[in-house]
């Protein structure tokens, strides 16, 4: 079977705390990497400080504590800029995570942009949350959404994409990487398809940034929107990047604190960027801790991680044809982040989950938030298997010997 590439990972493993534990009498086997990652000491530290040492509010207070918070949060800010290779780090907006991100472009950009008979075209692998905002602007504008098809093996067609992209499209709203599938989408090409017709690209990076480096000038991105808890950073952040003129021509998402230069009861000058989409008090504690995750990332050594995460991808293959030879990977792209979804007939696919957990193991069941998918390929849902940098082949070797257990118990 295929070895991992040389890679520290007992280090990486030794940085977070809650691998060390066991569940139901099993060392914990995490493979649901995909729906959120695990944190290291240095980001679970640094909410602990936070709160221990300089709680206050930021940007409007002028003693000690609140010129220390702003300056920890907007370092973050800048952080994210060198992360994602933006221009300014004014164009760096923090939202509650992808889908505020998604969101808001949708209820500015989209509200300014689209209008009756104009077009939005998604793929035919998008997370819920890259199909439903854009639904909701369609049905109010009386605009069509269009889907960029895919083939049985989870791949999009190119062809396709430029005949589904025309002269009314308006926006193109597309996943770096499945989560459901792990297919890396060729993404630039459709930003290029995008902008010959004078469409803008919404990137959702969600699954994307934990795994391989984001330029969003090399791409060309209009839009692009992650999470910070796929980045090994806290729930409930995530930003997103603009092209500056599109941001400046945005109205604001939300109305409140912070978005505004002067109030009346006459009349709002709103703020300048990126602060007029950031309205109210933030979740500072997590902006703050969300830099340490981007540090922890840019100190890996990046190639080394790549190969040994599709050194895992590889193994676990092998290893479930393996153990239980009627399994079916869905999602089959030559180019694939490290997530193998499966299907094992005459098995479903939570009973399976419910077992694994058992003994320790973590992996994901059912659509996975993107029921399109499931649709397209016949299927109610998946056993879902997402690996990251502390991942082992140990844990995959133990992952499909209980699978094969566990496949005997409910067929």
């Amino acid at each position: 079977m295929t070895t991992a590439t040389a890679f520290d990972v007992a280090a990486i493993r030794a940085d977070f705390p809650i691998l060390a534990q066991q569940l139901n009498g099993n060392p914990l086997v995490y493979f649901d990497n995909a729906a959120t990652t695990q944190k290291p000491a240095s980001v679970i530290e640094t909410i602990d400080e936070y709160y221990r040492s300089y709680n206050a509010n930021i940007h409007r207070g002028l003693h000690a504590l609140a010129e220390r918070a702003t300056h920890e949060f907007e370092l973050t800010r800048t952080a994210a800029q060198r992360f994602l290779n933006a221009e300014t780090r004014e164009q760096i907006i923090f939202t509650g995570g992808t889908t505020e991100g998604i969101n808001l472009v949708a209820a500015t950009y989209g509200r300014m942009a689209v209008g009756e008979g104009d077009e939005i075209v998604v793929s035919a692998m998008e997370h819920h949350s890259n199909i439903v905002p854009w639904q909701m602007l369609c049905q109010e504008k009386k605009a069509r959404l269009k889907v960029i098809p895919m083939s049985d093996h989870g791949v999009l067609d190119l062809d396709a994409a430029a005949q589904t992209i025309g002269p009314r499209t308006k926006v193109v709203a597309v996943v770096y990487a499945s989560n459901s599938l792990g297919t890396v989408n060729p993404v630039k090409a459709l930003i290029e398809l995008a902008h010959a017709q004078g469409a803008v690209v919404l990137v959702d990076a969600a699954q994307a940034a934990g795994h391989f480096p984001l330029d969003v000038q090399a791409l060309g991105a209009d839009f692009l929107v992650l999470s910070s808890h796929k980045l090994f950073g806290p729930t409930g952040i995530g930003l997103l990047y603009g092209r500056r003129a599109l941001l400046e021509a945005m109205p604001p998402y939300q109305g409140g604190g912070e978005m505004i230069r002067d109030v009346s009861f006459e009349h709002t000058t709103y703020n300048e960027l990126p602060y007029k989409f950031e309205a109210g008090t933030p979740n500072i504690a997590d902006v703050v801790a969300f830099r340490k995750a981007i540090e922890y990332v840019e100190a890996l050594d990046r190639p080394a991680a790549h190969a040994h995460e599709q050194a895992l991808l590889a193994h676990a293959t092998e290893a479930l044809q393996a153990a239980v030879p009627q399994a079916r990977v869905i999602g089959q792209a030559a180019d694939k982040i490290s997530v193998l979804s499966f299907v094992v007939p005459g098995a479903h696919h939570q009973d399976m989950g419910i077992l694994l957990d058992n003994y320790g193991i973590a992996v994901r069941t059912g659509h996975h938030c993107t029921q399109p998918i499931m649709d397209r390929l016949g299927i109610p849902g998946t056993v879902r298997a997402s690996f990251s940098i502390y991942n082992t082949v140990e844990e995959i070797d133990y992952f499909a010997q209980k699978l094969q257990r566990v496949v005997k118990m409910v067929q």
